[in-house]
């Protein structure tokens, strides 16, 4: 599973997502032969689903492509037990996940059809709990 090799906090808080939208030129870093996948809206991604967009990226593009995810899970998601007690402090490192904001781009892939690349990216942002474009 993904997650860091070292953080500089052992547990992070939650945190708010401003919502501002933010106009970031996805265009700035796109090749011409690649076909990338961007955010719509805010949202939080998990590393159990960065691991299953990526396997079912990798069984439709195979080795004709190369595939590149832009984002990496570093924030902490705790969670204390079932039927635990309030209080006596902040719960266990459960998982790790990645904060999401519109015009993030998510994925990239260079080297494999249009069409494959399509459908593959297209496959991927049914995994995810985000609205997503591709370009």
């Amino acid at each position: 599973m993904l997650r860091p090799k070292k953080t500089k906090f052992k547990k992070y808080r939650k945190g708010l997502h401003k919502n501002i939208q933010k106009n970031i030129s996805l265009l700035s870093s796109y090749k011409e032969s690649s076909v990338l996948m961007s955010s719509l809206q805010f949202g939080r991604i998990s590393a159990k689903q960065l691991q299953s967009c990526s396997s079912v990226v990798n069984k439709k593009i195979k080795k004709l492509g190369k595939w590149q995810s832009k984002i990496f899970p570093h924030f902490p998601i705790t969670k204390k037990p079932k039927e635990v007690r309030m209080g006596k402090g902040k719960g266990f490192i459960d998982s790790w996940a990645c904060k999401i904001s519109p015009g993030c781009s998510l994925f990239e892939i260079s080297g494999a059809k249009k069409e494959n690349s399509f459908l593959a990216l297209r496959l991927a942002g049914c995994k995810l709990p985000l609205k997503i474009k591709i370009i």
